[in-house]
């Protein structure tokens, strides 16, 4: 078994650990100390609470949500779970991505410990760090409960131990709206006791009492999105007893809800958007503060995140050949989404854009085109140069003239390392280049990784929500109850500035203040800011919008095409190709709970439409 499999073989094992013959409600034991050792000591006691992080901690790109699952991304083995959905090769048994029984382990977990910590001596640990990690353990449980909620709608409401004799038949699902207002009743417990912000590098990627709001910003979004605000699909999705576990009326009122929401983490103060100033620039670069937000130890951009993730395993997968696999792929519908350096999108017959031919001249920064770049790329924003690598883009992991070298062909050894992703090139098909659309991402990825020679230097974190995204919500929200909200400009504006674009009402003013159109260009922005985040897929989901022809008709480019050993002259690769139709059906909108889950608890009801 060669490299590449063996890492996918890892993945999919992880993925269905979940699955076995122990039911997800069963109590086990939870390590080799016995229960009166584990609380005899400071030591034991914070090793049991970093246990309970762990079951959040899985994220390595490998998820459908950030690779494959939107219209964003694919990866390049047809054989991965991911491509399987895509094509609609799935059922109730299929166990993909089946994280219901983990996050179930992981909160039982904080409940053990919440019940328990205050056993340990309070010479060992203090009351007010007992107080402490008992919010972070509440967090982490209202966490695990809110992913748990937007992968397969309402769970089983689970507050305290459950014997192993225990009759498993009387634990239903909880309704939807039962269990938002548990997860904020959660949230609400764990902020009092947790500060607004951490001052030491040590307790970075604990949550604090923004974090706690924040999580509360996104079941407010889910329950004010179509999925789960009146949507009458879900008029017969009920328990065996007749509870209803949607509401199928819809109410306005719920996007108000969610932008207070967003606006209470805003005026908080609690977080920032991150620039290059941060990190010792002093002079404001927009490719930079995109780029390095992903490339830094922590910023007070971070909402939440993971600093334990597997970031070789992700740069190797991201990367060209040879050295990288060329795994994860985007697509050429994300590639279009992005807006020109003025801020237009290319659809806009004024933005400059040019579909063909090669550049003439270099772009006017450092970061932005080359002269013999295709002209699709050319004066693009910021945001695509620091997320897309593309064919003869000089920006591979490989810190040396050597190293770049290595990812040229002779013919083009100049010291750059640009990609080859022509046919006959180092990273094209007919060197067994995994790449299937023409594209790989580079967000996370760092220059000075060394890819080739399988050394990543930087180790930053998995950034699991952060503050872009509640500027977002914040003005997503509020167009749908209030689009002449001025708010609505200012805020989605932060995040342009950011990245270096105008203003939306300079370039578009007819959006202002129109409900409909200012929808278009919020969503598109959360589709650029946000990409390979996982935002795409549930932005989609909660917006019924993943059955839409647009988000299923995937293009690339002509990868397959032969070049006949024209290397970067040659103009076929640039042909915008269909890569696939991906299947839908509209129970994709919920994930299945598994088949044997099922049969174990005939309490629990199975999502619709799925067997």
């Amino acid at each position: 078994m060669n490299t590449q499999k063996i890492i996918l073989t890892i993945w999919a094992l992880a993925a269905g650990a979940g699955l076995t013959s122990c039911h997800y409600l069963d109590q086990k034991p939870d390590n080799l100390l016995t229960e009166d050792q584990i609380w005899q000591t400071r030591a034991n006691a914070e090793g049991y609470l970093h246990n309970i992080y762990s079951y959040i901690a899985n994220t390595n790109g490998d998820d459908w949500a950030s690779a494959g699952g939107s219209d964003e991304s694919s990866v390049c083995y047809n054989t991965t779970d991911v491509r399987q959905m895509a094509n609609g090769n799935w059922n109730a048994a299929s166990g993909y991505f089946y994280t219901w029984p983990g996050y179930y382990a992981g909160i039982r977990k904080s409940i053990v410990f919440e019940q328990n910590i205050d056993k340990v001596p309070n010479s060992q640990l203090s009351m007010e760090l007992k107080a402490q990690y008992k919010a972070e353990s509440r967090f982490l449980r209202g966490f695990m409960y809110w992913m748990l909620l937007r992968q397969y709608g309402p769970f089983v409401k689970v507050d305290g131990l459950i014997a192993r004799d225990a009759d498993f038949h009387q634990y239903p699902r909880a309704p939807f709206d039962t269990c938002v207002a548990y997860i904020d009743h959660l949230m609400d417990q764990a902020m009092v006791d947790l500060p607004p912000k951490w001052d030491a590098a040590s307790n970075y990627g604990r949550p604090t009492r923004g974090s706690c709001l924040a999580i509360k910003v996104k079941t407010g979004m889910l329950a004010a999105s179509e999925l789960w605000n009146g949507n009458p699909a879900f008029a017969d999705f009920k328990n065996p007893d007749g509870t209803p576990l949607a509401s199928t009326t819809f109410d306005a009122n719920r996007w108000k809800v969610a932008a207070d929401r967003a606006k209470t983490v805003i005026d908080g103060k609690y977080f920032k958007l991150f620039t290059n100033l941060d990190n010792g620039g002093t002079t404001f670069d927009p490719y930079l503060s995109v780029r390095d937000l992903f490339l830094t130890n922590w910023n007070d951009e971070i909402i939440f995140a993971n600093l334990n993730w597997w970031t070789w395993g992700f740069t190797k997968c991201a990367s060209p050949g040879p050295g990288g696999y060329g795994m994860y792929n985007p697509t050429q519908n994300l590639v279009d989404a992005f807006a020109m350096a003025n801020g237009k999108d290319i659809s806009d017959p004024t933005s400059g854009y040019v579909e063909t031919g090669f550049a003439q001249s270099n772009g006017t920064t450092t970061w932005s085109h080359k002269a013999g770049d295709w002209n699709m790329y050319a004066n693009r924003e910021p945001r695509f140069y620091a997320n897309i690598l593309y064919n003869g883009r000089p920006t591979v992991p490989a810190p040396t003239v050597d190293d770049k070298n290595f990812y040229s062909s002779p013919a083009n050894a100049d010291g750059r390392g640009r990609t080859e992703f022509y046919f006959s090139g180092k990273a094209g098909q007919a060197n067994n280049s995994g790449n299937i659309t023409g594209y790989l991402p580079l967000k996370r990825i760092s220059a000075n990784d060394n890819i080739r020679t399988d050394q990543v230097a930087y180790h930053g974190p998995w950034i699991f929500l952060r503050y872009a995204e509640i500027l977002l919500d914040y003005a997503e929200a509020l167009n749908e109850y209030d689009p002449a909200n001025g708010d609505i400009v200012t805020y989605l504006n932060m995040v342009r500035t950011r990245a270096g674009l105008p203003g939306i009402e300079t370039l578009y003013p007819g959006a202002v203040g129109n409900k409909e159109e200012m929808r278009k260009h919020i969503l598109k922005e959360r589709q650029v800011e946000l990409c390979f985040e996982s935002d795409r897929y549930f932005t989609l989901t909660r917006r019924l919008l993943s059955g839409k022809d647009a988000n299923l008709n995937i293009y690339c480019l002509d990868v397959n095409a032969n070049d006949n050993g024209q290397g970067f002259a040659f103009t076929g690769l640039y042909k915008r190709t269909l890569f696939q139709k991906r299947h839908w059906e509209n129970k994709m909108y919920l994930f299945p709970i598994h088949q044997g889950d099922i049969e174990r608890n005939r309490a629990l009801t199975q999502n619709p439409g799925w067997k």
